[in-house]
């Protein structure tokens, strides 16, 4: 600081202090907490510094654009709102910041730090408590002229600057200039028949169009909330749903939502209120034996009109719209509007709102409506204006977001919308009592748990060990809540293979999660996208089987046996592998007790495990797009057969008519082509020696024959074990 004076005189542009500036931006990128509290106990400090170059006439520009840099550079780290009052604010201060700010030029575009933190200044000055007429004087320069008062001229520079394409548009989108009583009886109107104009001339098809729409609707949102109806038909006008500008449309959802609580008298809560929100107070009531507070369910009141402004049904309508927008800031913010507005409606008109919330929750619509409506009962809940009569209707969905995974292409969509439900059991665990959410208990919890350990995604597995640990603090009703805790913490569930194989395995040991987890395995993820997670799958189904022997056995057994001729191919790759699996735990388990393994398996079962590689072989569900997967599908069912001791012997299990299949996976890379039988070669040949050649089962001299390799020759690695095990 001390040299930034002869560091400017000596060598402009090429001082020390523009590399110390460069430093300060990356480490207040990073959010570095050693700069963030060097900081806090130096601003002061370093703002009567800065300010003095600032406030020194004899400063040069380019020492005086420098200080504001730094200045700007504090904003980053510590934010703008927390040295506001550190900026000199006496009435003696207003006229030379203005005059500093009428001197810049918004075009130029190497000093726009400058005029952002003279704006700032500004908008602190704004603030003092006298009449901006003052502070004018006379305002007669010379006879027959008038110079410009300091209302007018702080109105001139707060438009021009909201129609600038830089950060000097947010500080002047920022000042309470118009907020003041005496701006606002002579200025407000003139400023809103400016601002409306320019916002129905203006385009989003355009950058210009653009920047001024962001302008005038950060001002407004900021400064107009008295003449809601004329801006919210201007808004309507303006179409910005249909914008492709992310910021327009959440200004504007932003606006809508602040006009609407403008229609609307605040009133008191008509929601659910839980009687007693501190966790420390529940603990020393529930030690002292004390009954729990009973929740307050207050009735209207019966002079209260029902009727609501015209307005507010456009308000609630774009704010519904909102959930559903492509971005996820458009969503939040018109959640949160949603909540607020709910907040303010009489109770009926209030439940109408939570149906209409609860009508994203289909089937048809897309995952952004799905995580705008998670998002939304999360608001309405954590604000007590979700009844427990509609828990019923609310955890339904919520249990089914919780699993919400939907295919895109080459990928998935609904990470964010299984974060938001878990933030929706997050909030409810806070709004609701024990008695409440009693019913839901079981279900909440099996959810939770599932999210927390199978979910592919670490941000939901840690959002829901978080929403858990809120339900087994709050409520203290979930089974075996801090067992489970002391496992499955944030910070355990961060490995997905150690959730997978060791903690699921853990919480299986508890009766009321066992049953749940393996038919979440069996149903969600043994036919999953990813063939990692399938994978992970088929080895956790195979150590809970051995948690719930009788159930994998008569349940979950022939569910995986019809799977494995589903369409799909990732269903029918992942039931084979499972059925290879829980066969090998079972066996395990038989094994321990000096038993076969057909104790746990009936006949039906041992015959359906039979017919798998047959019925893969006479599709033939093994060549072809996917074929690949099928063949290593069956060559670990081979395996695991093999190594459950299945009562086969004698039986002609891998016969000629599958033989092809485990010789392609001797070239995995290139798929068997067709072609006409030579003539003489009908059928198959002799299966036995080196140079054996291969060919499809069919008679005839036309017929058509999968292209032979040779037996022996090109065996790759993924049929060593199974040939090992036969």
């Amino acid at each position: 600081m001390d040299h930034l004076r002869s560091g400017v005189r000596d060598q402009p542009g090429q001082h020390g202090e523009t590399l110390f500036l460069l430093k300060i931006q990356k480490l207040a990128g990073r959010g570095d907490v050693c700069l963030k509290c060097f900081i806090c106990f130096s601003l002061e400090w370093m703002m009567n510094l800065l300010l003095d170059i600032v406030q020194d006439q004899t400063s040069p520009a380019s020492l005086v654009h420098l200080a504001f840099k730094f200045l700007y550079i504090i904003t980053k780290v510590r934010g703008y709102k927390t040295f506001l009052s550190l900026f000199p604010h006496e009435v003696a201060d207003v006229e030379p910041v203005l005059d500093l700010v009428t001197d810049q030029n918004p075009k130029d575009h190497e000093t726009w730090e400058t005029r952002y933190m003279l704006l700032l200044w500004l908008s602190v000055t704004c603030l003092i408590p006298f009449d901006f007429s003052r502070l004018d004087g006379n305002l007669l320069t010379q006879p027959g002229q008038t110079r410009m008062s300091i209302m007018d001229r702080i109105l001139q520079i707060a438009e021009s600057y909201l129609i600038v394409s830089d950060k000097a548009r947010d500080a002047a989108a920022r000042a309470g200039f118009i907020t003041r009583p005496d701006v606002k009886r002579s200025k407000m109107a003139e400023f809103l028949d400016w601002s409306l104009c320019n916002l129905a001339s203006s385009s989003f098809q355009t950058l210009q169009g653009v920047i001024t729409m962001d302008g005038m609707l950060q001002a407004l949102v900021i400064w107009l909330l008295f003449a809601a109806a004329t801006v919210l038909r201007c808004l309507d006008d303006c179409k910005l749903p249909e914008s492709n500008q992310t910021l327009l449309r959440k200004l504007g959802v932003k606006l809508v939502q602040r006009l609407g609580l403008t229609f609307l008298k605040p009133r008191r809560v008509l929601g659910y209120q839980r009687g007693c929100r501190s966790l420390a107070a529940n603990l020393q009531l529930l030690a002292q034996g004390q009954s729990e507070q009973k929740p307050l369910i207050p009735t209207e009141d019966a002079d209260e009109d029902d009727d609501v402004p015209e307005g507010v049904e456009s308000v609630i309508e774009q704010l519904l719209v909102g959930l559903k927008d492509k971005d996820t800031v458009v969503r939040w913010s018109a959640a949160k509007g949603i909540g607020r507005m709910a907040g303010r409606l009489p109770k009926a008109l209030a439940d109408d709102v939570v149906g209409s919330v609860l009508d994203c929750f289909s089937f048809q619509e897309t995952d952004k409506a799905w995580h705008g409506g998670c998002l939304a009962l999360a608001e309405l809940g954590r604000r007590g204006l979700l009844l427990p009569s509609r828990l019923v209707d609310v955890v339904a969905v919520i249990l089914k977001a919780l699993t919400y995974d939907e295919k895109r292409g080459s990928c998935s969509v609904g990470t964010n919308v299984r974060d938001a439900a878990c933030y929706v059991c997050w909030a409810f665990a806070r709004a609701y009592e024990p008695q409440e959410l009693k019913p839901f208990v079981t279900a909440i919890s099996s959810a939770l748990v599932i999210a927390a350990v199978f979910d592919r995604d670490i941000n939901c597995r840690r959002a829901a060990s978080a929403a858990f640990q809120e339900n087994v603090g709050r409520q203290g009703t979930f089974p075996h809540g801090i067992d489970i805790l002391t496992t499955a913490d944030y910070f355990a569930v961060g490995n997905r293979t150690n959730c997978f194989l060791v903690i699921s395995v853990y919480i299986a040991g508890f009766p009321e999660y066992t049953q749940p987890m393996i038919d979440h395995l069996v149903t969600m993820k043994i036919n999953h996208w990813d063939g990692v997670i399938r994978e992970l799958a088929v080895k956790a189904l195979h150590n809970l089987t051995q948690r719930a022997p009788e159930h994998s056995a008569t349940q979950v057994f022939p569910r995986l046996l019809s799977m494995t001729l589903s369409p799909d191919l990732h269903t029918r790759h992942g039931s084979i592998l499972a059925c290879a699996e829980v066969a090998y735990a079972l066996y395990k388990l038989a094994a321990q007790e000096n038993r076969p393994v057909t104790d746990h398996l009936d006949e039906q079962a041992v015959q359906g495990l039979k017919q798998i590689h047959q019925q893969v072989c006479v599709q033939p569900l093994g060549v072809g797009l996917g074929g690949e997967l099928m063949r290593q599908a069956v060559c670990v069912l081979i395996e695991k057969l093999s190594l459950s001791k299945m009562p086969f012997q004698g039986d002609t299990i891998i016969g000629n008519d599958s033989l092809w299949l485990l010789v392609g996976l001797g070239r995995p890379s290139r798929l068997p082509s067709e072609r006409p039988a030579p003539a003489g070669e009908t059928g198959y040949a002799q299966r036995t020696g080196p140079g054996a050649r291969v060919w499809e089962q069919r008679t005839g001299p036309g017929a058509r024959v999968w292209e032979p390799c040779v037996l022996g020759h090109e065996v790759g690695p993924a049929i060593s074990k199974p040939t090992q095990c036969l």
